[in-house]
């Protein structure tokens, strides 16, 4: 089948133009802005890509178009010819759940935090167990080299997220993927754009829940009073509740953890990854991976060779004073609880936030009461202010927390603390692009030491 995917470059859409090849079709694509790493991947994959939407953007051959759910709305050139074309459409989710998931053993991996490495914990558990899981994710799991495959058992792991699916589809996408195993990591008021409150999340969550099969299993935290009470509501699938009870963690001094299951210790993990929410990340995990067959030791050989994913407290930059991080925080919760871990994994060192409020949620202020307290953990706060922030941030300016809207002067702020006699651990935090931030840093960093 010839298939053309508009809005082609972003991470779910990039991903399924991959899956979408693996599986032998035809495929091209549109997008607003090509560019890399997205692009590069696509073309090395033969993939045909136009940047920009225009009415002769889609091929005359095209037997199905695929269609993001970023910046096409009704009105865009492409999308008009489609429709005026009656050429046959359908959602990158939809997709998924209709042509690739059909037969397959779906591990869902669902919540507001937490998702992406969930994900690529549970995708390397079943390949260390010679699995060969196929895998979608939201980012590129260190262990692997790519975000997506087909693999080659009935397994596949899916990060399930409760965006909405298209323009003409406000379901949420998970909606799509009729998982047998379901994770749900914990669940927070987000995406104000889309959901008017918490209610909202909840009643596609319930949506999600009635539809897992009797013979599967739904995995979640016993401490979260948001999932208990979707779950409430009604659920025909057995649970295993996390945390305290039949399955949870012993933490050790050295900063490893011992698993226990029925009051039984089945192994230790010991890695680089910091926090408790990891912990429970790896818990949620390990439970799934179980329901697929893998035996909780052998998920913790696994975990303890677990690289962590892109974006998610990665090290960009290093030397024996200072470490530079770059992560994909998109919410107070996550805020918090990344800089408690680091914390609690590096002492009385000087921790450096840089934090671009890059959410939707985020830049409409509707986290405003608890944004700042959220880097508490932190010594300094530097908060970047950019142009599509809709509210007033100057109480984040204090003692300890400072607002600017500058990105030289905060590179050159950076520099300076990166320059302390003292241990530097600088965290970079947005799920958003900070203007290149990152990498401008990281190269000013490599250029001083040249």
């Amino acid at each position: 089948m010839r298939v053309h995917i508009l809005g082609i470059c972003g991470t779910l859409m990039g991903s399924i133009a991959l899956l979408a090849r693996e599986l032998g079709h035809d495929v091209t694509g549109t997008d607003e802005n090509v560019y890399p790493p997205m692009s590069t991947q696509l073309e090395a994959a033969g993939i045909e890509l136009k940047s920009g939407y225009t009415a002769d953007s889609v091929p005359e051959d095209t037997e199905l178009v695929i269609v993001g759910n970023a910046n096409l709305p009704r009105g865009n050139p492409a999308l008009e010819t489609v429709m005026d074309r009656g050429i046959p459409y359908t959602s990158g989710a939809e997709w998924l759940g209709r042509y690739l998931l059909q037969g397959r053993w779906v591990i869902a991996v669902a919540g507001t935090h937490g998702k992406t490495t969930t994900s690529s914990m549970i995708s390397w558990i079943l390949e260390y167990a010679g699995l060969n899981p196929g895998f979608l994710i939201g980012g590129v799991p260190q262990n692997f080299s790519q975000s997506s495959r087909l693999g080659e058992t009935p397994f596949f792991v899916i990060e399930a997220d409760e965006y909405d699916t298209s323009y003409f589809d406000r379901r949420s996408k998970f909606l799509h993927y009729r998982p047998r195993t379901l994770v749900m990591n914990n669940l927070e008021f987000d995406h104000a754009d889309i959901f008017p409150d918490l209610e909202a999340i909840k009643t596609q969550f319930h949506l999600l829940l009635r539809s897992i099969p009797g013979e599967g299993l739904v995995i979640f935290p016993e401490s979260d009073n948001n999932l208990t009470d979707v779950i409430s509501r009604g659920c025909w699938t057995p649970t295993l509740a996390i945390g305290s009870g039949q399955l949870h963690a012993l933490e050790n001094n050295d900063g490893s953890f011992d698993v226990v299951l029925d009051d039984k210790n089945k192994g230790s993990i010991s890695w680089n990854l910091t926090g408790k929410h990891n912990i429970h990340n790896a818990l949620a995990a390990i439970a799934a991976a179980r329901h697929a067959g893998v035996s909780v030791d052998v998920s913790c050989e696994a975990l303890s060779l677990f690289q962590g994913v892109k974006r998610r407290m990665e090290v960009i930059y290093e030397r024996s004073d200072l470490r530079v991080y770059d992560d994909f925080a998109h919410h107070p919760t996550e805020i918090a609880t990344t800089l408690e871990g680091l914390r609690n994994r590096c002492g009385d060192d000087r921790i450096i936030a840089m934090i671009e409020p890059a959410s939707h949620t985020m830049k409409l202020g509707i986290h405003e009461q608890t944004l700042l307290a959220s880097a508490d953990k932190a010594d300094v706060v530097y908060w970047y202010q950019g142009t599509n922030v809709k509210w007033d941030m100057t109480a984040m300016q204090t003692d300890r927390s400072h607002l600017t809207s500058d990105l030289d002067g905060l590179i050159e702020q950076a520099l300076k603390e990166a320059s302390s006699s003292e241990s530097v651990h600088i965290v970079i935090m947005s799920n958003g692009s900070f203007m290149g931030f990152h990498q401008k840093l990281a190269d000013r960093l490599r250029s001083a030491d040249a």
